[in-house]
């Protein structure tokens, strides 16, 4: 087994070694995660975070001893809190997104001088920290307020709150304790949607007064009702709601 680091601001990740694959996810800077199969130039690996399997190529990883990955693994996380820093390597600088993870910046011989969270807010904080991402563009696969998914979104605002979430929508679903009613729910707690087929394909996040805040086009706010989200601009409802979940 090998052990790596992503030692770039954003990796993308793909369900097949090739560029052109759909790209399931990204790696930010700092994370970590296991090199289970190499190629030439291509290598399939899990994420150490939510145990993701997927493609990344070669020469946007650097390798890590063992003890290094335990070490890091077996920490508390450290998170850069600001829409976008940046930190040092010899005269360069490398600009990293929200919610990059810091433990490894002085195992890849960089500085870092900006805001840092340690993951450990409380369940008020939610809705703060996703407002940080209030109109970043939505994106396939991405975690960033440059561009982001619905089920990115909500992981990466629990993940910057100390709590851990799947990658994906319908995994998502799978953790908390479900709610019969939407006016059991607190800020904070997660709204799950069924796509056509019968299948949770989007989640956001309750807010007050029958508000969600979700990446649909962009992170935004919408209402919600016992249907469903309805898009106030469209005039309709745009998702089902299947559940609502509490985490916290």
């Amino acid at each position: 087994m090998q052990y790596a680091i992503c030692n770039l601001g954003t990796v993308g990740l793909r369900a097949e070694p090739a560029h052109t694959a759909e790209m399931v996810s990204q790696l930010l800077y700092g994370e970590t995660f296991k090199v289970l199969e190499e190629r030439a130039k291509w290598s399939r690996i899990r994420t150490s975070f939510e145990a993701l399997e997927a493609w990344i190529e070669n020469n946007q990883l650097q390798k890590i001893t063992e003890v290094d990955f335990e070490n890091l693994t077996n920490n508390a996380l450290e998170l850069s809190a600001d829409l976008m820093e940046f930190v040092m390597e010899s005269d360069r600088l490398i600009p990293i997104p929200l919610g990059s993870v810091l433990n490894g910046v002085e195992l890849l011989g960089h500085q870092h001088s900006g805001l840092v969270s340690m993951g450990n807010q409380a369940k008020e904080k939610l809705i703060e920290t996703a407002f940080l991402y209030l109109n970043a563009p939505f994106l396939w696969g991405g975690k960033t307020p440059m561009g982001i998914d619905a089920s990115g979104f909500t992981q990466m605002v629990y993940k910057l709150n100390g709590c851990k979430l799947s990658r994906n929508a319908a995994d998502q679903a799978r953790q908390g304790e479900s709610l019969s009613f939407i006016e059991e729910s607190e800020p904070g707690d997660l709204a799950f949607f069924d796509g056509p087929d019968g299948v949770i394909n989007h989640v956001g996040i309750m807010m007050r007064d029958n508000y969600i805040i979700h990446a649909d086009g962009k992170v935004r706010l919408d209402r919600i009702d016992h249907s469903g989200i309805y898009n106030s601009e469209l005039r309709k409802h745009t998702h089902k709601l299947r559940v609502i979940k509490k985490i916290i």
